[in-house]
């Protein structure tokens, strides 16, 4: 608890003064009587390590500054239905809050916290339903005016300054998300081993869900991505219900979340246990471009140059193999390439999968990489039919991804556990035939 505790208060002394009020995530209703598996607000979480539903984190920054926490009473009826609650209570001291109360009493004790406060800090605009309760409380506050009470005079978006903390992993994130691409770079070994021609993508989806649930993750950190031939063309295919041919590749983005933190990895493969020429070809382009933009990952690169070293070896490969026509500073300019890449070679990762984070500065440079950051690095290749393609390449869709943290002298791939060279692929896979 000392880690959110410490978040916590930096968040407070970056406020200086004022109020901020977090809530967490709703439940939601699936169907009648079910609800989907609860998932807390990343926010919420990275600042109170609570997951329980019905929980608003309130912080008070100044010269008596407090952590505030609102959730759910301690309820043993409730608990034979839906399981064990803290009750503010047992929160309190749990999670070290300076105070906790009912979440019952939101109402009445929000317009008294927000009374005489300079700042709200509040993510206005992110949920209809908490920017109505937010206008009712500032309403309260503002209907004291006579007596003297003042409300907030300024409203400061709390995603702010908690997107900036959390770029910065510390070292228990960076221990979280190394143990939860453990797990997924096991699944994906695992499945490698599973497949043979026939098999179903469903079927190898349930192996990914297997290898983490078996080792202590949670969920999958998104919805498994299992395209076998032409599916993998589609950058967000997710059916996952076509059959696997030989001859064909199979593209596998899955990853797990652990104690909030997810891990995202890519592996393409061929279904029969070896690549045909073409695959080959294009496989080690892609190959080739992860390297060049992994070896720029470091705090001396800003964040797009894993993207353009990427993009010049990708360019290259595609003039090479007669996908493109020109010079590559033709290719580039035209953006002919985007025919076969479409997307960017990475994004931040944490506590959700495209993590919180800007891109690029006030001042529209693109920001630099820091010790700390966890981030993607994944280039692909998809290749549908088209009359301006070699008729060998059709149906070729590849993504290599890895997970990869900046450190103060260079990077660390924390998924690396998962093979992706041919060699090692094929190797695996003749292992399990």
């Amino acid at each position: 608890m000392q880690e959110f505790s410490r978040r916590r208060q930096q968040l407070i002394s970056s406020m200086q003064a004022g109020i901020a009020v977090i809530p967490t995530a709703p439940e939601v209703t699936r169907n009648r009587d079910s609800h989907y598996p609860y998932r807390f607000d990343s926010y919420f979480y990275y600042l109170t390590g609570f997951k329980e539903p019905e929980a608003v984190l309130v912080l008070i920054a100044g010269p008596e500054p407090k952590s505030i926490l609102f959730c759910r009473d301690k309820d043993v009826d409730r608990e034979i239905w839906d399981g064990f609650r803290y009750g503010p209570e047992a929160a309190k001291t749990e999670f070290g809050f300076d105070e906790a109360y009912s979440i019952t009493q939101l109402d009445e004790q929000l317009p008294k916290l927000m009374a005489n406060q300079p700042e709200l800090f509040f993510s206005l605009g992110s949920d209809a339903g908490w920017d109505a309760k937010v206008s009712t409380w500032l309403n309260a506050v503002k209907a004291q005016a006579r007596t003297g009470v003042q409300a907030p005079a300024k409203l400061i978006d709390v995603r702010q300054p908690l997107d900036a903390m959390r770029l910065l992993k510390s070292p228990y994130e960076v221990e979280v998300m190394r143990r939860s691409a453990s797990i997924a770079a096991s699944a994906h070994n695992r499945a490698m081993q599973a497949v043979i021609p026939g098999k179903w993508e469903y079927e190898i989806e349930a192996e990914f869900l297997h290898a983490f649930y078996s080792q202590g993750a949670q969920a999958p950190a998104y919805t498994s991505i299992v395209a076998g031939g032409a599916n993998a063309c589609t950058l967000h295919y997710n059916a996952n219900n076509a059959q696997l041919q030989v001859g064909e590749l199979l593209l596998i983005d899955a990853g797990c979340e652990l104690d909030g933190y997810a891990s995202d990895i890519t592996r393409t493969f061929p279904v029969s246990g070896r690549f045909s020429g073409p695959q080959k070809d294009l496989y080690e382009l892609v190959l080739a471009s992860q390297a060049a933009a992994i070896a720029s990952v470091s705090p001396q690169h800003h964040w797009n140059a894993p993207h353009e070293a990427a993009l010049d070896v990708l360019v290259d490969g595609f003039i090479h193999y007669g996908l493109c026509q020109g010079s590559r500073d033709a290719v580039l300019e035209t953006g002919s390439y985007r025919q076969f890449y479409m997307h960017r070679t990475g994004h931040w990762l944490g506590l959700d999968v495209h993590d919180a984070g800007e891109y690029k500065t006030a001042d529209g440079d693109w920001v630099m990489l820091q010790s700390g950051n966890m981030l993607t690095v994944e280039p692909g290749c998809y290749v549908r039919p088209a009359d301006n393609v070699p008729e060998h390449f059709w149906n070729i869709g590849i993504r290599i991804e890895d997970d990869v943290l900046v450190t103060a002298n260079g990077h660390e791939v924390i998924t690396s556990a998962a093979v992706k060279t041919v060699d090692d692929i094929e190797a695996l896979m003749r292992q399990h035939a």
